[in-house]
C-alpha cells in the first residue's frame, strides 16, 4: 500500500452496498474550480466510466482555460450556464460525489440549493478541515496534500488501481502538482512521491502537464500579473502582511479570463519577511478572498471567523459581499488577530 488513508468505520461497507446499483452518477466540485478540483474530478470520472457507470461532471462555474486540456472532460456541464440540463442530471442521479469541498455552500448558492433538495446518497472526498455532515460516506483526510491524492488512495482502498491508466493518472498528477505548490508544501510526504512514481510508471508525462498548466500564458495575463505586482501589492504590519486587490474595472482592462490570477497570492507570500498574504478579486456580486500564510499563522480560523470561509491552516479562502474599499479597511483593522497566532 502506498497510501494509508482509511475509511471511517462502516462507510466502506456502506459504499460497497450502494455502488453496484448506482448506474447514473454525478460528480461535483467547488465554485471557481482549480487544478485539484478539476484534476480529482476528471480522474474519478475516468475510473467510474471504466467501471461501466454513466457519469456526468458538473462544475458550478467556468473552468480556466489552462485546465481545459484535462482528460475525461467530454460532456461536462457548467451549472450557471446549463442549469436546466444539469438539474435533470442531478434529479436522475443514483449517487452524487462531492470533491474538493468540505461544505455545500462552496458550490455556490444556486447549486447548493439544488443539492440540498436531494435525498440521493452523497459521497464526500476532500482534504479541507471540518467537513459538513451532509454525505453518507465522508472520506475526509486533512493530512492529504490534495483531493487528487485521495482519489488515488480511494482507488487503492477499493482495489481499483487497475483503472488508473495514463489519462486518469494525468489528472491525479495535475491535482497533486497544483495543490502542493509543485511539491514544495509541507503536506507532501514520502508517500506522495511514491504515488507519483507509480503514476510515472503508468505513463504519465509530468513535463507536458507542467507546461500545459504553467507555461501557456497569454500576453494579457502576463500584463495583468505584472500590473498586480508592481502597482497593487501593498504591505502591512511592518512588512509581515502583503495583499493585492483587483477591481472588475482593472480586470476588464487586461481582458481577464478565469484562472488569470491563479497564484498571485503565493507571489505576495513570497516577499521576504511576509508571514501572511491575501488576494482580493472583485466579481459581479461578491469579492473572492484568497489567504496564504507561513508557519503557525492560521488563516483558516481567520477566514472562518471574519468571512465565513475556511480551508487549511496555511491556505484558506472566502467570499464577501462588502464593497472593495470597505473590505480592505476591515481586513486591515482585523489582520493583527491572525498574526497573533504566530508566537
Amino acid at each position: 500500500m502506498i497510501t494509508d488513508f482509511q475509511f471511517r468505520e462502516g462507510e466502506k461497507e456502506y459504499f460497497q452496498r450502494i455502488f453496484p446499483q448506482a448506474q447514473r452518477i454525478v460528480v461535483t466540485t467547488h465554485k471557481s474550480p482549480d487544478g485539484d478540483a478539476a484534476g480529482s474530478a476528471t480522474a474519478l470520472v475516468g475510473i467510474l466510466r471504466a467501471l461501466g457507470k454513466q457519469v456526468t461532471l458538473i462544475f458550478p462555474d467556468t473552468l480556466p482555460d489552462f485546465l481545459k486540456w484535462l482528460p475525461n472532460l467530454d460532456g461536462y456541464m457548467i451549472y450557471e450556464w446549463e442549469t436546466t440540463k444539469a438539474d435533470i442530471a442531478i434529479d436522475e442521479a443514483d449517487l452524487i460525489f462531492s470533491l474538493d469541498y468540505n461544505r455545500l455552500h462552496r458550490v455556490g448558492s444556486a447549486l447548493e440549493q439544488k443539492l440540498r433538495s436531494k435525498t440521493t446518497d452523497f459521497v464526500l472526498i476532500d482534504h479541507h478541515e471540518e467537513p459538513e455532515a451532509f454525505a453518507c460516506v465522508t472520506y475526509s483526510h486533512t493530512r492529504a496534500c490534495s483531493t487528487a491524492e485521495l482519489i488515488y488512495a480511494w482507488a487503492e482502498q477499493m482495489d481499483w488501481l487497475q483503472w488508473i491508466d495514463e489519462a486518469v493518472g494525468t489528472s491525479i498528477y495535475c491535482g497533486i502538482m497544483t495543490d502542493s505548490g509543485s511539491f514544495r508544501f509541507a503536506s507532501v510526504t514520502a508517500s506522495v512521491h511514491r504515488l507519483v512514481a507509480d503514476l510515472k510508471d503508468r505513463g504519465v508525462n509530468h513535463v507536458a502537464i507542467h507546461q500545459a498548466v504553467y507555461d501557456s500564458n497569454l500576453l494579457d495575463r502576463m500584463r495583468l500579473v505584472g500590473y498586480a505586482i508592481s502597482e497593487k501589492l501593498h504591505l502591512l504590519q511592518d512588512g509581515k502582511v502583503a495583499f493585492i486587490s483587483l477591481t472588475q474595472e482593472e480586470l476588464l482592462r487586461f481582458k481577464y479570463r478565469p484562472g488569470d490570477t491563479e497564484g498571485l497570492v503565493n507571489q505576495a507570500l513570497s516577499v521576504e519577511g511576509v508571514q501572511l498574504a491575501a488576494f482580493f478579486r472583485e466579481g459581479n456580486n461578491e469579492i473572492k478572498i484568497s489567504l496564504r500564510s507561513r508557519g503557525t499563522v492560521d488563516v483558516n480560523q481567520f477566514a472562518a471567523k471574519h468571512f465565513g470561509g475556511g480551508g487549511h491552516k496555511n491556505a484558506a479562502g472566502a467570499n464577501s459581499h462588502m464593497l472593495m474599499e470597505q473590505l480592505l479597511e476591515y481586513f486591515e483593522a482585523h489582520i493583527s488577530e491572525a498574526l497573533s497566532s504566530n508566537p
